[in-house]
């Protein structure tokens, strides 16, 4: 593991606002003795409960989901709950270059398609997930952001909104100069909504069993063994969807292709009418802003605010409590109004970056039957929904359902992963400079 032990516990649940307000669900039992399945899957989060119920209800699959905590746990239950375009940092160039323009095609189709499987899973399955409003907001910080978002080409369907837009449309906010106006997407409840995949799942006869981390595989004659710390499943094939969280003790041809990179999170009390009139914030919409090191932000149903920010290096409770109060210090600069507004939640956890900057849906080169669905890049909720979906198409014979640019394994980091996060973030911040109030 690249951090310290802390950020791995399982049994320490994180101090977050979605556990807090959601209904946990009943905890799954341990995997024990001896069990067959056709296939087992590693992590119950979006992309892994989504490719169960794939394989459970398109294929009739015996499938067995193990996790090392409960679901939820992981990022699957504690990030933004941005559902929106993403999960590779490849530009449109990048990827016209390395896979050609039916790619980049392709890619946005993709981006497209997950969004409306998270909508289809949350009407699908009956979870109220506590959508909010359709859009994201990218923002500018500095007047060469802004410069060039003014000068970059608009999607169909965008709008770049100014200054002046922004507070008339309650946006406003202390930092942003303008900002890039994206309809696709939504907010929603991300432990709701993990959750109400595993019930769906278990409803629909995946076994799923929590606090069973894997501890080793074992390939046969006829498929793998898995062993956890309580049990042993033999099936015939294995995905690992883990991401940021993932063993390269346990798939060692992992090792330094991953990088979880650190992000946090804290929620405010509840905001009342003139504290959200005051600063002019008042839409429930996702927004973030394009500095390297970003912070993403949206107004809860219940009127706290969420900020996020990136930047971590260490789960240690010294370096834990340093980084929130540098994205405290942010926050207030971002919404001076909101500055006597205390923090009631406060959390963190790993987004998944790899070197191709693009996820990797695939075999362990070299194995049979030993499958990957991992690296959203901060993205997951949608990317990671789709991508477990693809992931399970390809497990069952059509290769070509994932897009081309997940399909090419990811190359390890010539550097070493800490020390090239470190030099990046700092050279990151140099190049972001300092918030600075409008």
């Amino acid at each position: 593991m690249l951090y310290e032990p802390e950020g791995y516990d399982a049994r320490q649940w994180p101090d977050s606002y979605w556990r807090a307000s959601c209904a946990p669900l009943p905890p799954c039992p341990e995997l024990t003795g001896l069990n067959r399945a056709d296939v087992v899957i590693v992590g119950a989060g979006y992309a892994g409960l989504n490719a169960a119920l794939q394989m459970v209800e398109d294929h009739d699959a015996d499938v067995i989901v193990l996790d090392a905590g409960q679901p939820g746990w992981g990022a699957s239950g504690r990030n933004g709950g941005f559902c929106c375009l993403g999960g590779a940092r490849l530009s449109e160039r990048a990827i016209r270059r390395r896979f050609g323009m039916e790619a980049v095609t392709e890619w946005a189709g993709f981006e497209r398609d997950a969004i409306a499987r998270v909508r289809e899973n949350l009407q699908r399955y009956g979870i109220d997930a506590q959508a909010c409003e359709d859009g994201e907001l990218l923002l500018a910080d500095s007047p060469r952001a802004w410069a060039r978002m003014q000068a970059g080409p608009v999607p169909v369907g965008a709008r770049l909104l100014d200054g002046d837009t922004l507070r008339s449309e309650g946006l406003n906010t202390g930092a942003y100069l303008g900002g890039l106006f994206v309809p696709e997407g939504f907010g929603l409840h991300p432990y709701a909504y993990v959750t109400g995949l595993a019930r769906a799942a278990i409803d629909a006869g995946v076994r799923l069993y929590g606090d069973s981390r894997a501890i080793a595989l074992h390939p046969d004659a006829t498929g793998w063994r898995v062993e956890s710390t309580v049990g042993l499943v033999h099936a015939r094939k294995v995905l690992i969807a883990t991401n940021g969280y993932s063993d390269e003790l346990l798939v060692p041809w992992l090792h330094r292709r991953i990088l979880p990179a650190i992000s946090n999170i804290m929620v405010t009390r509840p905001l009342g009418r003139e504290e959200l009139d005051t600063q002019g914030w008042t839409r429930r919409l996702m927004a973030y802003d394009k500095r390297m090191l970003l912070h993403y932000f949206r107004l809860l149903p219940d009127n706290r605010l969420l900020f996020g920010a990136r930047g971590g290096l260490s789960f240690q409770p010294a370096s834990v409590q340093a980084f929130a109060r540098r994205a405290r210090a942010e926050f207030e600069l971002v919404f001076p109004a909101f500055a006597d507004a205390q923090t009631e939640y406060s959390w963190n956890g790993l987004v998944c970056l790899t070197a191709s900057l693009a996820p990797y849906i695939g075999q362990v080169p070299g194995t049979q039957g030993l499958w990957l669905a991992l690296g959203w890049h901060g993205n997951g909720v949608a990317a990671a929904s789709e991508g477990g979906r693809r992931a399970a198409q390809a497990m069952m014979g059509d290769h070509s359902a994932p897009p081309a640019i997940t399909r090419r394994p990811p190359p390890r980091f010539a550097l070493p992963r800490k020390w090239a996060l470190g030099a990046g973030m700092a050279l990151a911040g140099l190049i972001d400079g300092p918030m600075r109030a409008v």
